[in-house]
């Protein structure tokens, strides 16, 4: 990519900032280097991996890479065998400490572990009992290892290997930049131990000679160090007094530093013990080092993996900062970019701009008067299509597209060069020829104020005819100008659109808004009348004009304030749009809290319809008990008047309760008036007036009053006021004036029957076994008919003295046999049902047990 490109959209300000978001050396590095891919998997990855960052930013918050410096000398050094410093040792381990850290924050849901339970990965041995069965990693879980499908992140976090034992060991032996811990080695504390021990006796020997007669020699009473060898301050006329070896003198010479002759030999021995101390540094320095050579791999691995994570992470952070989103890529030259901000202007300020090139058009033409906006949209475009190539994600709306483009090609400014002799118009043709040398449709132009700096006639001949040029061979295009004939260029011909920045004439400022298809104004006449130029100046200046050209202002006028009509207009549509919205929603809250009001209320009267029948079911139980006993016992007409009592009470008992369930259906269906719209829902019972059919509603009433029906298999289209609508009682059956209650129907029969036998004086018959087969056959029923017929075969089963009954419903999809064993569960008349055995049927039947 031309660097003089990169310069003039402002790229390497852009890159500047993101290195302040990196952390270390090498991060840093990488973002200065950081150019335009040319490649769309790169970019594309480059991209997911930023987003990746970002999301890890969002959950986690951020983490640290600051302390990976540039380990070239480090690796280098323990690539031949050489030691290692302790400073070094001690950065490698806190390097590693880090590298932890950094690792479970990648590979944790939280950020980071109470404990690092990392191994290095040439630890084989000792991991290969691991569930994973590779070494040097964690076992994850079956979330972590669905993170790890899509976290492209992943794998450089895996690669991290923070070689928890090497660490421990040198923060074991090294206790800081100039201290050897004694516990580094046995020989190391044998040692420290005897220098110990020596240097007690030459403390106990000095103080001797200083607490004995030679105090008198001595100009004070402490001991000192010369070198690494004990002595005493002696004064200088009595060094014949104490015999040693002189070290030093005081700086006025009246002070000698003596080394008594009688701890020569002590101070000899801790001088050969303190060779034996470096001597074991050394060794365990060597030591250390050596151990960390064994892992060179692994520390090349994390250091290269930790610059390119801090380098990931530092663009992830500067889209945070920016609110940039990750742009879409595609390879047909297409862009379309939605409320792109440019990254280099106060966001505060920054007016977003919707920015559409190479679908509908492959070249806009920005007019419009100066600081209006026109150079920031060329340079934003531009700027965010090397971004996006970069890697980097764009201020701008989500979904906003890119296009991968061989190059992007600007003339922006004022190039004017004295050492080179060239005017604007010259530097401005220079550019140009050099891009036309280089120029196809795979590239992006970048013009601004085209053809200025020369002759206004020629200048805009010229401009069109370079546009020309790009827009024959399909090159995408964006240019500025302040020339007519280019908007009119733009008018004439296809697939060219004329593009403006909107600009206040009242308050004299910019708005910065982009707005394609309006060609922009100068404003040079309202922004002069507007700053006190006289009135006749203005008209003088009017008059100069062609009659086309005042034509052609005039039409550009009446253009902007229809468009600010419309917008006017859009908006006071889109508040009144959003009041509506309010509304309804309102009315559908309404609307949903009566249907549940509703709903409650026939639950309520459901559940007291229930009680009243089986309370009926229960007393006609009794009264049918009792009646079959008088029967069974021989009593004819001479109990007559007893049963005729039972019978009466029967049956004002049993039009108590048909009353009490009629009054409550009636508060609940309203039988027998004009159905409307809304009194029927999806899954109501109706009947057909007109068929003689019953049915359920399986579609809300259309346009024209038709209500879609489903009568068993048949499913009609039947007229609104061809229906009635059917109450059902707590069981689920139909309630109406003719059918009250089938579950009454037993009681009924009974009833009958009592009234014959004390009608006629004979002996009633209860058994009614011979009328009433113990297998009822379901097949071939609807679900609704084949409940209704079970429940009247059972009602009929119960006063026909039937212990047990055989229902056929087959095998099937097991629809009817579900319906059948849900209604069975509800009804207390049954001990028990189970499915056939071999040889009884299977699943295609139930056996029942009544009480």
């Amino acid at each position: 990519m031309n660097e003089k490109v990169l310069h003039i959209v402002e790229y390497d300000k852009i890159i500047a900032s993101l290195e302040e978001h990196a952390d270390s050396l090498p991060g840093k590095k990488l973002c200065r280097d950081l150019l335009p891919m040319d490649n769309l998997f790169d970019i594309e990855h480059a991209q997911a991996q930023t987003e990746s960052a970002l999301s890890h930013l969002f959950r986690k918050g951020s983490v640290s890479f600051g302390n990976n410096r540039d380990f070239g000398y480090l690796f280098g050094a323990l690539s031949v065998g050489s030691s290692l410093s302790m400073p070094e040792l001690l950065y490698l381990a806190s390097f590693l400490d880090n590298v932890g850290r950094v690792r479970n924050y990648g590979m944790s849901k939280d950020g980071g572990r109470s404990e690092i339970e990392i191994t290095a990965r040439g630890n084989k041995n000792k991991n290969k009992d691991k569930k994973t069965g590779a070494a040097g990693t964690d076992p994850v879980s079956s979330e972590d290892s669905e993170k790890e499908e899509t976290d492209v992140l992943y794998d450089l976090f895996d690669c991290l290997y923070p070689l928890p034992s090497l660490s421990a060991e040198i923060r074991r032996c090294i206790l800081s930049e100039e201290q050897v811990s004694d516990d580094a080695s046995p020989a190391l504390r044998k040692i420290r131990r005897e220098m110990q021990q020596t240097g007690d006796k030459v403390h106990q020997q000095l103080a001797k000679m200083v607490n004995s007669t030679y105090s008198a020699y001595l100009q004070d009473s402490v001991i000192t160090m010369r070198g690494d060898r004990y002595c005493i301050p002696v004064k200088a006329e009595y060094k014949s007094q104490v015999p040693g070896l002189i070290h030093d003198q005081s700086s006025s010479g009246s002070t000698l530093f003596i080394e008594p002759a009688a701890i020569v030999n002590l101070n000899n021995s801790l001088r050969e013990l303190a060779l034996q101390e470096k001597k074991e540094i050394d060794k365990i320095l060597a030591s250390l080092s050596a151990e960390a050579g064994d892992h060179l791999m692994e520390l090349r691995d994390n250091a290269q993996n930790m610059t390119q994570l801090d380098f990931i992470f530092a663009r992830a952070d500067l889209a945070m900062e920016q609110n940039a989103t990750r742009p879409v890529f595609n390879d047909k030259y297409y862009i379309n970019i939605r409320r792109g901000r440019h990254p280099l202007i106060d966001p505060k300020k920054v007016v977003p701009i919707d920015v559409e090139l190479g679908s509908d058009y492959d070249m806009i033409i920005i007019t419009g008067p100066n600081t209006g906006g026109k150079t920031v949209t060329l340079k934003t475009v531009g700027l965010f299509e090397l971004m996006g190539m970069a890697g980097l994600h764009i201020p701008a709306g989500d979904n906003s597209e890119l296009s991968l483009f061989r190059e992007v090609f600007a003339d922006i400014g004022d190039e004017q060069s004295i050492e080179q002799s060239l005017s604007t118009f010259s530097s401005h043709m220079k550019t140009i020829v050099d891009i036309f040398r280089r120029v196809d449709r795979q590239c992006l132009c970048l013009f601004d104020e085209l053809g200025a700096g020369t002759d206004p006639t020629e200048g805009a001949a010229l401009a069109i005819s370079i546009l020309n040029f790009c827009h024959i061979r399909h090159i995408r295009t964006l240019a500025t100008t302040h020339y007519a004939e280019l908007k009119a260029y733009a008018m004439r011909t296809e697939g060219i659109v004329n593009a403006s920045c909107e600009f206040n004439v009242e308050t004299l400022q910019p708005t910065y808004r982009l707005m394609v298809g309006i060609p922009g104004k100068s404003n040079a006449f309202a922004i002069s009348q507007k700053l006190g130029l006289p009135g006749y100046i203005i008209e003088t200046a009017k008059e100069q004009l062609s009659q086309d050209a005042q034509n052609f202002e005039d039409l550009l006028s009446d253009l902007e304030k229809t468009r600010q009509q419309l917008r006017a207009e859009k908006e006071e549509s889109a508040r009144i749009r959003a009041s509506l919205d309010k509304e309804r929603k309102a009315l559908r809250d309404r609307e949903l809290q009566f249907e549940k009001r509703r709903e409650e209320l026939l639950e309520k009267a459901n559940m007291d319809a229930r009680v009243i029948l089986e309370k009926a079911k229960e007393e006609a139980d009794q009264a049918i008990s009792d009646l079959r006993k008088a029967a069974q016992n021989g009593k004819k007409t001479g109990d007559l008047s007893s049963m005729e009592r039972t019978r009466t009470a029967l049956r004002n008992k049993v039009n108590e309760k048909a009353s009490k369930l009629s009054a409550r259906k009636e508060s609940s269906a309203p039988a027998g008036k004009k159905l409307k719209a809304s009194d029927l829902h999806i899954g109501d019972r109706v009947r057909v007036v007109s068929m003689g059919l019953t049915g359920t509603v399986s579609a809300l009433p259309d346009s024209n009053g038709k209500v879609n029906v489903r009568c068993g298999i048949l499913q009609s289209k039947v007229d609104l006021s061809d229906l009635q609508l059917i109450a059902e009682d707590a069981f689920g059956n139909p309630a109406g004036a003719g059918a009250s209650s089938r579950s009454g129907s037993a009681i009924k029969r009974a009833f009958r029957d009592a009234d014959r036998a004390a009608s006629s004086g004979r002996e009633m018959d209860l058994s009614r076994g011979s009328a009433v087969s113990p297998e009822l056959n379901l097949l071939g029923l609807t679900t609704d008919d084949a409940i209704y017929k079970l429940d009247k075969y059972l009602d009929e089963a119960r006063v026909s003295h039937l212990q047990s009954v055989r229902i056929v419903h087959g095998k099937g999809t097991g629809a009817l046999r579900n319906a059948v064993h849900q209604y069975l569960r509800k009804q207390k008349g049954i001990k028990s049902f189970r499915l056939g055995d071999f040889g009884e049927g299977d699943a295609g039947v139930t056996i029942i047990t009544l009480r």
